[in-house]
């Protein structure tokens, strides 16, 4: 996490997600021409399975065969392209920024950057939501995620969850041409991401300043969405931060209702920075927590 913090993320041609997205699309390309539904649901298992399982041990290969010391470098290195702590706040900060400075059009640009729904109608008040959520969001997938796999199975893990998410971002859709190809990917996104959704809820309770109140809220209104895991985070955020969140969003032009998260008031440029502050206090007590977890059951 000191490296992400320090470093931030690696250039795209040297970053192992990106390098999982070209072999997604390689294989998302042949298995789309496939004519049955069940031949594309058949792909779409082998698809999610295999690609975290070729991370996994292609990672640890290259951990055993690497000397002692250089291999505990290596995979602290690879742990650290896995986090986006330091991105996700420079890019939560730039649709701030934006904001602060009446450019409207420019914060919904840069918020399309963060968030899959159609951007270029949001008010203010949406655009700053939109940016919430995504913070929000990814402080789970994005940060945790990757932490509480790499303290289980180290570097190999954490490639490895990031496989996952990868998967479910770029396949998991509930809508053509992805419904049968994807949804292998989504189901083991959820599934991985069951714990380090629920432990994102309680540290950004417990550093929130009002613990009890925002874990009444998360498990209130967490269970409410159709993901069993982005309404945790969301939630807990909404009530740490006394904004509501969810609502209706738009994607490609189609409309989805949502269930509203929270029960404060719209949110407003200066809870972006706020959120920003939670993502990090939180990724932290979560680092921590880990860490001192990984110590005790290892002895």
């Amino acid at each position: 996490m000191g490296l992400d913090a320090v470093l931030g993320e690696p250039p795209e041609t040297i970053h192992p997600t990106v390098l999982m997205g070209f072999m997604i699309s390689a294989f998302e390309r042949s298995a789309l021409k496939l004519e049955s539904p069940r031949s594309r649901r058949l792909a779409g298992i082998v698809l999610a399975f295999s690609v975290p399982s070729l991370v996994f041990v292609s990672t640890r290969k290259i951990l055993n065969v690497a000397p002692h010391k250089a291999g505990w470098v290596i995979g602290a290195v690879l742990v650290s392209t896995t986090l986006s702590m330091r991105g996700l706040a420079e890019a939560a900060g730039d649709v701030e920024m934006e904001l602060r400075e009446g450019r409207l059009e420019r914060a919904r640009t840069r918020v399309g950057h963060l968030v899959g729904r159609d951007t270029d109608d949001l008010s203010e008040s949406e655009v700053c939501r939109a940016a919430v959520e995504s913070v929000a969001e990814n402080t789970s997938d994005g940060v945790v995620g990757p932490m509480f796999y790499g303290a289980l199975f180290g570097a190999p893990g954490a490639l490895a969850y990031k496989a996952v998410n990868t998967l479910d971002s770029m396949v998991g859709y509930r809508h053509p041409p992805y419904e049968d190809l994807g949804w292998a990917s989504a189901r083991l996104d959820d599934l991985a991401n069951l714990a380090p959704s629920r432990l994102t809820m309680l540290c950004a309770a417990a550093v929130s300043g009002r613990p009890f109140s925002t874990l009444l809220i998360a498990l209130r209104y967490g269970p409410r969405t159709a993901s069993p895991n982005a309404g945790m985070a969301e939630s807990a955020f909404a009530g740490a931060l006394g904004v509501k969140l969810g609502g209706t969003n738009t994607y490609s032009g189609v409309l989805r209702e949502g269930p509203r998260l929270g029960d404060g008031r719209l949110p407003v440029p200066e809870d972006i920075r706020r959120a920003v502050r939670l993502m990090r206090r939180c990724c932290v007590l979560a680092g921590i927590l880990l860490f001192l977890a990984e110590r005790v059951f290892r002895g």
